[in-house]
């Protein structure tokens, strides 16, 4: 979250967004949020959770698009957490403040528990897990036909656009870098096999697993419409860079098993892996590292980084400036 928008947050916005779902301020309790501000709450001993979304960051528009997408997915059975309406029937409502407004929406809190480091690695049943419900949305997306509205395309991802503004002058190579990659993304083919709306951000901490119904998703805030092969490349993404760049043996083991089961529960209903695939993840592997270098930039404060940040930093911008994949030295 941009420092200077969360001072702009006051308990008074949280108060007046929870009373707009039955709700008080001291039953609200804070969880965090990379880019909103996020809460749990219980209402007829129920759990749900609240999102506050800065209105610098996302339009009505893009809400609308967002919560039909869910409510698409949760009707064709895939397991979501869906939003929920307010006490004045909409699916959210604008808070207004000083200088930048708020959008409230809430959501059922997703069943079953997380998935952490380390379990999360070399994880084979997760990884089927992971591929099947991915296989599924992406089935589905290439049926889905928006009417009220759409999402943007990944090329109008915020961290894209304001890379410039985030990133210190230092860094000038790695914008270089991004400009030189979005040419070869905007070269790409683009057809309804491999081209549609995605989650845009599955990871361990955007969903839950429990035995009956298998992996919730939650977190659609990233949605976008981009190759489906991002979705694959982002979750491999978040399961290889804690291994650091002095573990490329135990990184080729969890690369080799994540792809042999994720597939395997991906095309499990019949469904194709996305032409070119695996050629594919490199390039979606150095997109994701480059936005995740960028959110970092404009979220933490980084003058004094602890030596995991500063390693894990130099470590990107090498492989960033170089143009080559968390994969490529495997």
């Amino acid at each position: 979250m941009d420092p200077k928008i969360k001072l702009l947050f006051l308990d008074e916005h949280a108060a007046e967004g929870a009373a707009r779902y039955g709700a008080s301020q001291k039953e609200l309790t804070f969880i965090g949020g990379f880019q909103n501000f996020i809460y749990s709450y219980n209402r007829d001993e129920l759990k749900y959770i609240l999102r506050f979304t800065p209105s610098t960051l996302r339009t009505s528009e893009g809400l609308v698009a967002e919560i039909d997408w869910i409510r698409y997915l949760s009707e064709s059975g895939i397991s979501v957490s869906e939003p929920i309406f307010s006490i004045n029937g909409k699916y959210f409502e604008l808070i207004q403040g000083n200088k930048i407004d708020y959008y409230v929406t809430s959501f059922k809190h997703a069943p079953g528990r997380k998935i952490g480091y380390p379990e999360c690695l070399g994880n084979s049943i997760l990884y089927e897990e992971c591929g099947r419900i991915t296989g599924r949305l992406h089935e589905l997306a290439k049926l889905y036909n928006p009417t009220n509205a759409k999402r943007h395309t990944w090329e109008f991802n915020e961290y894209l656009l304001r890379a410039e503004d985030y990133l210190p002058s230092e860094l000038q190579p790695i914008l270089i870098a991004l400009d030189e990659l979005k040419v070869q993304l905007a070269s790409m083919p683009v057809n309804a096999d491999n081209f549609g709306l995605i989650h845009g951000d599955i990871n361990v901490g955007n969903f839950t697993i429990d035995e009956a119904r298998g992996l919730t998703l939650f977190d659609f805030d990233e949605c976008q419409y981009s190759w489906y092969v991002e979705d694959i490349a982002i979750q491999l993404y978040y399961l290889l860079y804690v291994f650091g760049e002095d573990s490329k043996f135990e990184r080729k083991v969890q690369y080799e098993l994540f792809i042999k089961h994720f597939e395997l529960g991906y095309t499990e209903d019949g469904q194709r892996m996305p032409d070119n695939w695996k050629d594919l993840l490199k390039l979606f592997l150095r997109l994701r590292e480059i936005i995740v270098v960028i959110g970092m930039h404009r979220s933490w404060d980084l003058s004094k980084p602890d030596d995991w940040t500063r390693d894990f930093l130099q470590d990107s911008r090498m492989r960033i400036t170089k143009g080559i994949s968390l994969i490529d030295e495997l």
